[in-house]
């Protein structure tokens, strides 16, 4: 069986057994199997009355939902091809994704987008509300079309860090293939089960990852709880009681910076205990002996401080996985400290959004994890990340020049830089594209150097780095940060890199880079050059001033 007739197959053995639930006004409004799949016919009544046929694009506008997931399935249902679009996203930006794909419907979230779009594009085909799609019960209760291997299923457009953005077909094939993968290493996390896996879930499943795991979640028969209101993640992932989670690095950055600055202010014993206890973690993780003091203290702080914190984040969770970019080694290594495993995943949308995964019991901090089975990879020029496997996306939509560009005798070009362990465990270092290459000629990967002066000013929000052809490196950064602090921290971040790759001069900018103002993709990843654009006489005046070392 493919994907979809798993799923179906799923839900008509479990009708009862509630599967998709939303957090609404500090409660839970919870979908069962056979409600999901009575929306998932009504759905399929709707795109039939409006003429829809098999290989048809239809887009779909709208925050995370569990009538989001019931369209979804419904349109593939169809044989059609799903468009998933971040509602966020700037109208313009959406509008040209639109007109890229050619669908023959639009679905909106709201009256508001489905305004704005129109506003944008008069011409645009009809376009309906998720209100007016599910208005009837009365639904189609067929098995899904047949589908081939080869059959696209959805279009997931790239994030356009240097240009327009690009839709990736996903086939039937590329689907089934990685959910199998997922499901096999969630076995392995999991272990026997009695009861459903519970996870949560605040990303917006119009990304290439959430996507996977939602459909993940809805082949191994799990509970998943969807958050509506990211500004009270907290409470909702309390009220959802996890099992597991899928993460952005951000998010496990100010969990750990919020903890430990409660801690630091708490001060007294409290501290004295995690620090001692902490020490004492890194150097047995390192393989050093602790000794009977550093024991004692190790055991005081797993007793006292570390089991305190986990329950906190989470009574319920044995991992937190996590992807979209690296995540920084010192924070993986502080929630293995508090008996949490972080299990990275790394990938692009053309490899069907995975292509390694960590094992739940052999993590390797730093690194993203080995190949999946069935997946190969290698370094190429440049240690350029090679990809082949039945993941691999069979072209960009309507773009054949791009699609040969990236794809040559079935390995993918990822364009990521990459090393890779004598055991096969992967990590990434940055971008090709990226990269940055001063006067002196070395190529520089910014990303590990900006993580460095993000963790060493807690205060700021974003650095990026620009220097290309110039003598040195430079900084933008933003937030509300004192110069002499961002001196600082670069003095401590300099010391421990090599000539080349000091950052002589900086530029603090109040305003953050934001996807509303241009300077981030939809998935929050920087529009280098629009950033370097937008503060192009900020960056001549820092190579103005006189080189000094900071």
């Amino acid at each position: 069986m493919n994907f979809l007739e798993t799923i179906f197959d799923r839900l008509a053995k479990s009708p009862g057994d509630p599967v998709v639930q939303e957090t609404r006004d500090g409660g839970i409004e919870s979908a069962a199997s056979s409600d999901l799949g009575r929306m998932m016919g009504a759905a399929r009544r709707f795109l039939r009355q409006h003429g829809f046929e098999k290989g048809a694009r239809c887009v779909l506008l709208a925050p995370n939902s569990i009538r989001w997931t019931a369209a979804d399935l419904a349109i593939m249902a169809e044989g059609g091809i799903a468009v998933p679009l971040y509602a966020r996203q700037a109208v313009h930006e959406l509008v040209g994704m639109m007109k890229d794909c050619s669908p023959a419907l639009i679905l909106c979230g709201d009256e508001s987008l489905r305004a704005s779009v129109r506003e944008h594009w008069p011409e645009a085909p009809p376009t309906s509300l998720l209100d007016e799609v599910f208005f009837q019960d009365a639904g189609i209760e067929e098995q899904p079309a047949k589908l081939s291997d080869q059959d696209p299923v959805t279009i997931i457009y790239t994030s356009g860090t240097s240009g327009e953005p690009k839709g990736v077909v996903l086939t039937a094939g590329n689907v089934t293939f990685m959910l199998g993968a997922t499901n096999a290493r969630l076995d392995q996390l999991m272990g026997p089960r009695s009861v459903p896996d519970q996870v949560f879930h605040y990303l917006p499943t119009c990304f290439a990852g959430s996507w996977i795991l939602l459909l993940t979640c809805l082949t191994r028969g799990s509970l998943l709880t969807l958050s509506t209101d990211l500004t009270k993640l907290a409470d909702e992932l309390k009220l959802a009681s996890p099992h597991y989670m899928l993460n952005v690095p951000v998010l496990l950055e100010r969990i750990r910076a919020g903890t430990e600055d409660q801690i630091a202010k708490k001060g007294g014993a409290a501290q004295k205990i995690f620090e001692k206890g902490r020490a004492a973690w890194l150097r047995r993780e390192s393989g050093q002996s602790t000794g009977l003091v550093g024991s004692f203290w190790l055991a005081l702080a797993e007793r006292m401080v570390f089991r305190v914190i986990r329950m906190k984040i989470g009574p319920n969770l044995r991992a937190l996985i996590c992807g979209s970019a690296p995540l920084a080694k010192e924070t993986q290594l502080f929630f293995m400290m508090l008996g949490l495993p972080v299990l990275q995943v790394y990938g692009l949308t053309e490899t069907t959004a995975i292509c390694t995964m960590d094992h739940p019991h052999h993590v390797t901090p730093g690194r993203v994890g080995p190949a999946i089975p069935g997946i190969e990879m290698r370094l190429g020029e440049n240690d350029e990340i090679l990809i082949r496997g039945p993941n691999i996306f069979p072209g960009y939509w309507n773009r054949p020049t791009e699609t040969q560009a990236v794809l040559a005798d079935g390995w993918l070009r990822t364009g990521d830089q990459g090393e890779v362990d004598s055991v096969g465990n992967w990590a990434i270092v940055g971008r090709i594209k990226n990269l940055i290459i001063p006067a002196s000629g070395h190529n520089i990967a910014p990303e590990p150097i900006e993580e460095m002066i993000r963790r060493a000013i807690p205060a700021g929000n974003q650095v990026m780095l620009v220097g290309n052809e110039r003598s040195t490196l430079a900084a933008i950064l933003t937030g509300d940060i004192r110069r002499e602090d961002v001196q600082a921290a670069l003095e401590r971040v300099n010391a421990a890199l090599p000539h080349y790759k000091r950052v002589r001069g900086f530029h603090i900018s109040a305003e953050p880079f934001t996807i509303e103002n241009g300077l981030l993709t939809a998935n929050g990843k920087f529009k280098r050059a629009a950033i370097t654009e937008r503060y192009r006489e900020e960056i001549e005046e820092i190579y103005r001033a006189p080189a000094r070392e900071p």
